[in-house]
C-alpha cells in the first residue's frame, strides 16, 4: 500500500511539473497558443455581429454608407434585434448545419419578388399575410439555432417586423438576426439565388 501511494505522488509530481514547463514553453514560444482563445467555437455561436457591439466587431461591415449603416444598427438596437454582415450571412449559408435544418433562412417578401429569386432554401414568410405561412415557419425558426431574416435590403424594413413577430411568437431573441443588405447585396456578390418555390425552383448561379 505505502509503495502505491508513493508511485501516485510521483506520478502526480512529475505531472504537475510537466504542466509547468509545457505552460512555460508555450508562453515562450512564438508560436505558443493563447490560453484564453477558443480554438473549437460551439456549434450554434452566432457568426454575425449584433448592434450591441461595435460596429467593428466581428466581420467586416456591410458596403452601406456609414449614415445608413449607423442608422440601421440604431434602429434595430433600439428594437433589440441583432444584425447580420454579408460575411456571416455567407458563412451560415455554407455552414453544414444549414443542410440540418439548423440554420434557417427567412425571406420577409410577398410571392412575386421571393419566386424570382430568393436565397436557395430560404422560408418565405409575409408577415403582412401571417396566418398562411406561420405553421409552416414557425416550428423551422423554433428548431433553429440561428435565424436570419431579410428581404430586399436598402430602405426595406419588412425584415424587421417579420423577425420582430417572430420574436413575440417565441422565437428566441438571441436566434434571431435581421440581413439588412438583403437579397440585393446577396446578388450584388455574386451569389447564388433559387428561383420559384422553395427547394423545387431553379438555381441561378454565382458570377464568374
Amino acid at each position: 500500500m505505502l509503495n502505491a501511494k508513493a508511485v501516485v505522488s510521483e506520478a502526480l509530481l512529475v505531472a504537475a511539473a510537466g504542466l509547468v514547463f509545457a505552460v512555460a514553453a508555450n508562453a515562450l514560444s512564438p508560436r505558443g497558443l493563447r490560453l484564453s482563445q477558443d480554438y473549437f467555437p460551439a456549434a450554434g455561436r452566432p457568426l454575425v455581429v449584433a448592434p450591441t457591439a461595435t460596429p467593428s466587431v466581428g466581420a467586416p461591415a456591410t458596403p452601406n454608407t456609414p449614415n445608413r449603416s449607423n442608422a440601421t444598427l440604431a434602429r434595430l438596437r433600439e428594437r433589440g434585434l441583432q444584425l447580420a454582415t454579408r460575411e456571416g450571412v455567407v458563412e451560415l449559408f455554407r455552414d453544414p448545419r444549414y443542410e440540418q435544418g439548423l440554420v434557417a433562412f427567412i425571406d420577409a417578401r410577398d410571392d412575386r419578388p421571393y419566386k424570382a429569386g430568393h436565397i436557395p432554401g430560404a422560408w418565405q414568410f409575409d408577415h403582412y399575410r401571417a396566418e398562411k405561412f406561420l405553421s409552416t415557419i414557425l416550428p423551422v425558426c423554433l428548431v433553429a439555432s440561428q435565424v436570419v431574416v431579410y428581404c430586399n435590403g436598402g430602405e426595406c424594413e419588412d425584415s424587421e417586423l417579420a423577425a420582430l413577430m417572430l420574436r413575440d411568437l417565441g422565437v428566441p431573441s438571441r436566434s434571431l438576426f435581421v440581413f439588412a443588405g438583403g437579397i440585393t447585396e446577396w446578388t450584388a456578390h455574386g451569389m447564388p439565388v433559387e428561383t420559384g418555390s422553395r427547394r423545387s425552383g431553379v438555381f441561378i448561379p454565382s458570377k464568374p
